[in-house]
């Protein structure tokens, strides 16, 4: 397994430039995530079939002709098990690898389940077994070491030979056209950046509230979210969650308050006055502009038998198909179809993803005759 280490830019656009003119390019990232909003870029993988580059972002300044590659519609981007990925490029291109397909996506309708993970794959089609003991590595320290270029190598030099093969297979089954709308639906979920107006809609227990505290909430939320992004903290770090909920909940309006109800200290130190100041902008705050109660799908009429039946569904045509129930529709999205019927009234321009497209073809019949009774 032979690969080069990119630390300069001039030989970065010297392999884009060939990479460009080839029909596919194999991609990976390695990143440290720890306290922070947005994962460390440490190195990107690419191999186009001729040339396996490790490029260095932490060496290299500017990374514009890759970022270009991302962009290059003549060629398809390969990549797997892609979400985490998605978001690096997002935050450091600004841009999503289009177009792109994902071999775990590929892999789950060949009746994987659609987790499989990168090593069992690779064991399966190609027979080797790699070792996967660096994942988990420093990929921001510098020099790396073999062993972690070695691994990282490995990511998509063997990447190329099992999407081959999947695709292959796949070319024997009507299955082709709807990975590729698969990998493309991750790319769009992976492009939408959390709203920070709903952010209280996504903090535990909002249900709970009455109007006047999810207002309190949603201040709170929304503060905390832009603080986040601006010092690129991960969210907790800046203010537990569950602190958050207990202002709104019991409308602190003090410190000692706060201590009483177990805020971590250093928050109350950090952020105590701004968290309280929510508290008493609500008291002005006219009750029309509160949020409404937020309901839960769990607590409309007969949520569980029609869930149920849904589910039943599901499986049926998981039989008829081959595909894993929980790839055909998992938990979320039918929750995501009963919000559209109860609380958005089927409105055809908020159809959720398991009736449209491909699962659209298997399911949308069988779901709305659910529905409708």
């Amino acid at each position: 397994m032979e690969f080069e280490i990119v630390t300069h830019s001039q030989r970065l656009a010297e392999i884009c430039q060939q990479a460009s003119h080839k029909p596919f390019l194999m991609l990976d990232t390695e990143f440290v995530r720890t306290r922070t909003l947005y994962a460390r870029l440490g190195l990107i993988q690419m191999f186009d079939g001729e040339t396996l580059a490790l490029v260095d972002p932490v060496e290299i300044d500017d990374l514009t002709p890759l970022w270009d590659l991302l962009k290059d519609k003549s060629v398809t981007k390969v990549l797997h098990a892609c979400g985490e990925d998605l978001e690096v490029f997002q935050h450091y291109a600004g841009c999503m690898p289009t177009p792109m397909i994902d071999t775990q996506i590929m892999a789950a309708f060949l009746g994987y389940g659609l987790s499989t993970g990168f090593a069992k794959l690779v064991s399966d089609y190609l027979g080797v077994e790699l070792d996967k003991g660096e994942s988990r590595t420093d990929w921001m320290a510098r020099p790396l070491s073999d062993k972690q270029l070695d691994y990282a190598a490995a990511d998509v030099h063997y990447l190329f030979p099992l999407f081959e093969k999947l695709q292959a297979e796949l070319a024997q089954t009507e299955w082709t056209d709807a990975a590729y709308q698969e990998s493309t639906l991750a790319v769009r979920k992976r492009e939408k950046q959390p709203d920070a107006e709903q952010a209280y809609r996504d903090i535990k227990n909002a249900w709970q509230l009455n109007p006047k505290q999810l207002a309190i909430l949603k201040m709170a939320a929304k503060w905390r979210l832009e603080e986040a992004r601006k010092r690129d903290l991960a969210v907790n770090f800046v203010v537990h969650e569950l602190s958050l909920w207990k202002l709104a909940r019991f409308g602190l309006r003090s410190k000692e308050q706060m201590l009483k109800e177990a805020f971590d200290p250093r928050e109350v130190q950090r952020h105590g006055g701004k968290l309280l100041r929510f508290t008493y902008l609500a008291d002005d705050l006219p009750a029309d502009e509160y949020p409404e109660v937020i309901t839960r799908l769990m607590d409309y009429p007969g949520y569980k038998q029609i869930f149920k039946l849904l589910k039943d569904e599901v499986k049926e045509a998981s039989e008829e198909s081959g595909l894993m129930p929980e790839f055909l529709a998992s938990k979320k999205q039918l929750n995501q179809l009963l919000s559209w019927k109860w609380k958005k009234g089927c409105a055809p321009e908020c159809k959720p993803d398991v009736v449209q497209g491909w699962r659209g073809k298997l399911l949308e019949a069988r779901f709305m005759s659910v529905l409708e009774k």
